[in-house]
């Protein structure tokens, strides 16, 4: 794999770079405009994360091949932050989140990233995906969308009365479905007609359907550059207090990271080259963010569209993601005007796509069949999300995930066996947690009374405090006055003598 510089000296690697990051651009460009307009901010500002992505992210180590910009994952946490915060506040949220993964990268936290539940991931994609889907739906027909996930999906026989009665609904939902099919068929047609990017094809196409039949569709609206930059200001930097603002942070950062690096870990599955160093990229990210951060541009993330769409123009530097980068700031400053003709029934089609494509329809069926209990966390997650927040949904997954780790890991055998005189004899082998004590102890109370009895713990790898202390309660109290007391072998006891059993104290 060759550098970016060492691309010059080779003709062959400097025209296929080239002729990818031209791709990429074309990918990138409606992205960058649609990501924007569904987070409810200026189109310039997806742009910007686009640029930056390009020109800052790639000269940076981590992975060469990957591509960051805006991300359909995270539309539906900005407009989420920018309903409650406002704008203004974007900058200060994105410019914390960058210092934060810069911060969690030269910690070397990259690579604990890689750790996060695969169904907490699926789950959180596929709840972004519904709540996008729906909510786009709405945009389609330009119709303002419900606040809540919830209210976007039970709104939807509304949302079609709406669309059956309004003669300018109509016509933009069906742009936006003209939109969805193109993308849908444009994988069909022969490599030649492909070397075009589908939501170039499909945007491109929408526009001139709008403009050459005056349909009167509502266009994005383009207010420039420069007047689309709002750097954070230092009263917006003092709100960092603000438990809310704080927990938004948090969800930023945990998603941003995690979309990065599984993106990474897809893209190093495409490719022969150099794999990615997770820590790198994630300091990448971060320094990435930051800037968006200072002008107060949408967060990005590497976003594997674009990267799987680098990879198979056959890329091989980081030159690539750069020029798309340089692309994208040259139309941006040269043809303004021409993102203000663009549908927004079109772009909010090129993100019902993008999101259904964000939905593990795929992989459901089979994680059912072989491991139930992520499936379950999956559907968890991506129902919470839907009906509360992005940050509560990944966190109850991210919790479920771990109870379900601990509940597997903790298994215990609890064996019970008659010596001769009557003495019984009750041991445990395994991990005896307190997600285990209420079994153990079913079992131990069912117990005979009237009994000599001994607790064999000696065979158990792990005894947790609660665990011990509820052992120890149960043999103090178990047996009728006047029997011989409950006897435990403990787990550190390693006597040698035959029945090292030591009485407990009443």
């Amino acid at each position: 794999m060759y550098s970016a510089i060492s691309a010059f000296k080779h003709p062959a690697v400097l025209r296929q770079d080239v002729l990818a990051s031209l791709v990429v651009f074309l990918v990138a460009l409606p992205l960058c405009v649609g990501v924007a307009v569904a987070s409810g901010v200026p189109a310039e500002l997806g742009l910007i994360t686009g640029i930056v992505g390009g020109l800052v992210v790639g000269f940076m180590p981590g992975s060469a091949l990957q591509v960051s910009g805006p991300a359909a994952g995270l539309t539906v946490l900005v407009f989420e932050a920018v309903r409650e915060f406002g704008l203004g506040m974007l900058g200060t949220i994105v410019l914390v989140t960058g210092l934060l993964q810069i911060g969690l990268g030269l910690l070397r936290f990259g690579r604990w990233f890689r750790a996060i539940s695969v169904s907490v991931v699926q789950g959180m994609l596929a709840g972004i995906g519904l709540v996008l889907i729906f909510g786009q739906l709405y945009t389609m027909a330009g119709i303002k969308q419900p606040r809540s996930g919830l209210d976007k999906i039970l709104g939807v026989p509304k949302l079609a009365a709406d669309i059956a009665t309004s003669r300018t609904a109509l016509t933009a939902f069906a742009i936006g479905l003209g939109t969805i099919a193109v993308l849908v068929l444009w994988q069909k047609l022969p490599a030649k007609a492909r070397l075009v990017p589908a939501p170039l094809a499909a945007v491109a196409l929408a526009t001139v359907v709008s403009a050459a039949g005056g349909l009167g569709i509502a266009n994005v609206k383009v207010q420039g550059l420069a007047e689309a930059i709002q750097p954070p200001a230092f009263s917006d930097l003092s709100q960092l207090g603000n438990v809310a603002l704080l927990g938004t942070i948090i969800a930023f950062t945990l998603i941003a990271s995690a979309e990065s690096l599984f993106s990474a870990a897809a893209v190093d599955r495409m490719h022969d080259g150099p794999r990615t160093h997770y820590d790198k990229e994630l300091v990448a990210q971060g320094v990435g963010n930051t800037m968006c951060g200072v002008l107060g541009a949408l967060p990005m993330t590497a976003v594997i569209v674009r990267s799987s769409a680098n990879v198979q123009a056959g890329a091989k530097t980081s030159l690539s993601r750069i020029l798309h980068g340089a692309w994208l700031l040259l139309f941006t400053v040269l043809l303004p005007a021409a993102i203000g003709i663009i549908p927004l029934a079109a772009l909010a089609g090129v993100l019902v796509h993008a999101g259904c494509k964000l939905m593990p329809v795929k992989e459901i069926g089979p994680l059912w069949r072989t491991h139930r209990g992520e499936a379950v966390i999956l559907g968890v997650t991506a129902i919470a999300i839907v009906t509360t927040s992005m940050f509560e949904g990944v966190v109850l997954g991210l919790v479920l995930a771990v109870v379900k780790s601990a509940w597997e890991t903790s298994a215990v055998h609890v064996d019970v066996r008659e010596l001769t005189g009557g003495r019984l004899v009750v041991t445990l082998t395994g991990n005896a947690t307190f997600l285990r004590l209420p079994r153990i102890l079913e079992t131990l109370e069912a117990m005979p009374k009237d009994r000599p009895l001994e607790l064999d713990l000696v065979s158990v790898r792990h005894l947790d405090h609660a665990c011990h202390a509820a052992l120890h309660n149960w043999a103090a109290r178990h047996n009728d006055v006047g029997t011989e007391p409950v006897r435990m072998k403990e787990p550190a006891d390693e006597d040698d003598k035959p029945s090292p059993v030591a009485p407990l104290a009443g």
